[in-house]
């Protein structure tokens, strides 16, 4: 059994189930129309709709796999709904993650300590196994840049003036998707 914590529309669910084909999977999200949308999101997945950090609505040692892509992680909730052999997979964004766009829209940038933090954050519930650093360039229009602005963590900080930055970008651009996406195994009890 596989959760995505933050689990959006359910898209990262849906990948990870259509590679595990026995697996099935739920979607976890704090916003209903979020958690419909990832209800519909692959045939072996349901969604619930829940705050991570009220608390995991599971019972303990039951799932596989812990998904969280950008999104808030309650490590002592996904300690303890993880089965001893179970994995926690974190993805976070790096500082090169869409580096391009961040001065020129005044977006919030990855705070440079972020990997250090995360394993602060993970070291009494969990053991680091490894690391992969993924990156890549991606071909965004003007209004794909703008949907990527207004789905992150700069939405709630963007001012009156970042659609008059967004319509000073080129029609076309180049930036780059940089994730860290580090694997955990539960601690075992002392």
């Amino acid at each position: 059994m596989l959760l995505e914590i933050g689990a959006g529309n359910g898209y990262f669910l849906g990948a990870a189930l259509d590679a595990a084909p026995g697996a099935r999977g739920i979607a976890l999200d704090i916003a209903k129309p979020a958690a419909r949308r990832a209800a519909r999101a692959h045939p072996r997945a349901a969604a619930v709709l829940a705050d991570v950090w009220r608390g995991l609505p599971l019972r303990p040692a039951v799932l596989d796999t812990v998904l969280t892509v950008f999104a808030p992680r309650n490590p002592a909730e996904v300690a303890r709904v993880l089965a001893p052999e179970g994995r926690f997979v974190v993805a976070t964004p790096t500082e090169r993650h869409l580096a391009e766009l961040i001065a020129p829209l005044g977006l919030v940038r990855v705070d440079p300590d972020k990997e250090r933090k995360l394993e602060a954050a993970l070291e009494a519930d969990f053991s680091a196994l490894g690391a992969e650093l993924v990156e890549y360039p991606m071909a965004l229009t003007r209004a794909d840049a703008a949907l990527l602005v207004h789905m992150g963590p700069s939405a709630f900080h963007a001012g009156a003036d970042t659609a008059a930055q967004l319509a000073a970008l080129p029609d076309r651009l180049r930036v780059t998707a940089s994730v860290r996406i580090g694997t955990y195994s539960p601690r075992t009890p002392a």
